[in-house]
């Protein structure tokens, strides 16, 4: 996801709101980990739409990403408090990190899992013992 014409408007008005710059890692993309694996988009709505319009929820539901969400605010000054009150928030029996969500690094944590998978896959062509 990328931050569209939208989003920039809802920077520039949340500038005018506050008087002041946001930092530039804000975001109105949340990433939410460490929930219950048995969690809800409903119940996440009920948690986190305390604080603001959840235009978006996006559970992980593979084995690798249990556990994750992304949650899409309409208002950035929404999601900064989110952020900011939530992080360390007992969920269940689970004390949730909630993260902005940062596109960059996720493609490169993305792109490392690809190089070492093609490196183990040569490996095993090759007859290289593995570590």
């Amino acid at each position: 996801m990328s931050t569209s014409a939208g989003g920039a408007a809802s920077v520039a008005g949340s500038v005018a709101q506050t008087g002041k710059r946001l930092a530039p890692e804000v975001n109105r993309i949340l990433y939410v980990k460490n929930l219950p694996f048995k969690i809800t988009g409903e119940e996440l709505y009920e948690i986190f739409g305390k604080f603001g319009a959840i235009r978006q929820v996006r559970l992980g539901t593979s084995k690798k990403t249990r556990g994750t969400a992304f949650l899409v605010f309409e208002d950035i000054l929404d999601a900064k408090n989110c952020v900011e009150s939530m992080t360390g928030f007992k969920v269940g029996s689970q004390y949730v990190v909630v993260l902005y969500y940062k596109p960059k690094k996720i493609e490169t944590v993305l792109q490392d899992e690809h190089a070492r998978k093609e490196v183990e896959a040569l490996k095993r062509k090759h007859k290289v013992a593995l570590e």
